[in-house]
């Protein structure tokens, strides 16, 4: 327990706000033929790229980004990470060589079992090689692509942190083997995780990626950075382009934050740097839904939605106007695991 919440405090000191912020993109399909909720079309996907070159975003890879977070520098004020999940074969057929004919650098996070055992539409280990072999990062997804974040239906914890411990390192132990691969970052599958799989991934030495939507500055936590999904109806470029456009929240200690603990409805809780906006034009939704919000103190508040919390994928979503940056919004996305 003390470990857990030396993890939640480790934002408690004080953080002047961040005007800088990186986007990292998270696709899976580049298909019309695959689930529209996971895809977007090759000329959606090359629209997306369009206009980051014609804007003029710099397009980074992701062993950039995380470099210059560890050491405490600011990323680039308009840089972009691109990244996939899950290693199905249309982003060797269809996104690599639209990425190539930009030039932009680009990470796929894939489980080596399901790799190995062809489950589904997946690329082949020659497949991935090449990728590679052009310049792709390939990285850890867990080995077998199972729900992490908490014990299973009568599975005891001492079961659940074995099970979680071996998959991570399992995968390492097989992207290193064919692929050389030493960096340790995770993409959780389905985008779940709990501080608990936030600790165990540190003490592993791991840098943790979730799913959930916002920037990336300097006060973000490496056990629980986020991402922006880019497929289905955000796909659009009324959807795409005002994410670009956004600051990570300067989270000063995540007091009430861990997405598998709480009654259902959930209170988030946080302690922020508000010294960029106006407390009152800070709002929270649910859903899509406005959601109350509570001013606990003068740098900290709690929201919580008015209902039961009951889609697959749930999470709180809070803005606010930057006053120092016009026409940027600071963004914080907390994702739920709850039955």
């Amino acid at each position: 327990m003390k470990l857990l919440i030396c993890l939640f405090a480790v934002l408690s000191v004080q953080i002047s706000f961040q005007s800088y912020a990186a986007i990292i993109l998270q696709y899976h399909h580049v298909s019309t033929q695959t689930p529209r909720s996971t895809s977007v079309t090759p000329e959606e996907f090359r629209t997306h790229l369009q206009y980051l070159k014609d804007n003029q975003y710099q397009v980074i890879g992701l062993d950039t980004l995380l470099a210059q977070l560890q050491q405490g520098k600011e990323p680039a004020d308009n840089a972009v990470v691109i990244t996939f999940d899950d290693g199905f074969d249309n982003i060797y057929l269809q996104a690599h060589p639209i990425l190539q004919q930009f030039g932009f650098p680009y990470t796929v996070f894939l489980s080596p079992a399901l790799i190995d055992r062809k489950e589904g539409p997946v690329m082949s280990w020659q497949q991935i090689k090449q990728l590679q072999k052009d310049g792709v990062i390939i990285a850890n997804h867990s080995s077998y692509h199972d729900h992490l974040a908490a014990p299973n239906k009568g599975e005891s914890k001492a079961a659940w942190l074995k099970r979680v411990k071996t998959d991570i390192l399992l995968a390492q132990t097989q992207l290193e083997q064919q692929l050389g691969i030493k960096h340790k970052w995770l993409a959780y599958p389905y985008g779940e995780f709990s501080v608990e799989l936030e600790q165990m991934v540190k003490e592993l030495g791991f840098i943790g990626i979730g799913q959930q939507s916002g920037a990336v500055g300097l006060n973000s936590l490496m056990t629980r950075l986020p991402r922006y999904p880019s497929s289905s109806q955000y796909a659009a470029l009324k959807h795409f382009t005002p994410k670009l456009k956004t600051l990570a929240l300067p989270v000063k200690n995540y007091i009430a934050a861990d997405p598998v603990k709480g009654p259902n409805p959930p209170t988030l809780t946080l302690q922020i740097d508000n010294s960029d906006f106006k407390t009152s034009q800070l709002n929270c939704f649910s859903n899509g839904e406005p959601i109350k919000v509570t001013w606990l103190k003068p740098d900290t508040f709690s929201a919580q939605a008015g209902q039961k919390l009951k889609t697959s994928h749930k999470r709180y979503n809070c803005t606010a106007p930057s006053l120092s940056k016009k026409g940027y919004f600071y963004w914080y996305s907390q994702p739920w695991v709850m039955e």
